[in-house]
């Protein structure tokens, strides 16, 4: 059975960071892209980073880039996504997401995923 697990959310003042976990386990192969999701009372989920498993071709939310890096390591079958200089706005519920067969036009998009994790609440403080 397929499982994603999230850790690493908290309270966190502004310009401070966390560095967000998912571990995923039970795939009777490798997904093909882990994503990084968030969701806001009142809001639709959105895309904030993915990786490639094989090859670590990384990619980025406009209203990230620069400050988030998303990593991962496969012989620990983990992700991982350092958040830098938070801000307000990244209050969110944070989503951890596998694709099996996403391709490069779906990275972005819910859609493209398969499996996802249960959460991590982030929330910044001012």
């Amino acid at each position: 059975q397929v499982h994603l697990v999230e850790s690493g959310g908290g309270l966190v003042q502004v310009g401070g960071s966390l560095r967000l976990s998912c571990e995923f386990s039970g795939f009777s192969r490798m997904p093909r892209v882990m994503g990084w999701f968030r969701q806001s009372p009142g809001k639709e989920r959105e895309f904030v980073s993915a990786v490639r498993l094989s090859g670590g071709t990384t990619y980025y939310s406009d209203s990230v880039k620069g400050r988030f890096t998303i990593s991962r390591n496969n012989a620990k079958n983990t992700v991982y996504l350092q958040m830098n200089s938070l801000k307000p706005e990244d209050t969110a519920a944070y989503y951890c997401a596998a694709g099996l067969g996403t391709i490069t036009s779906e990275t972005a998009n819910s859609r493209g995923y398969d499996y996802w994790g249960q959460g991590t609440q982030v929330t910044v403080s001012s």
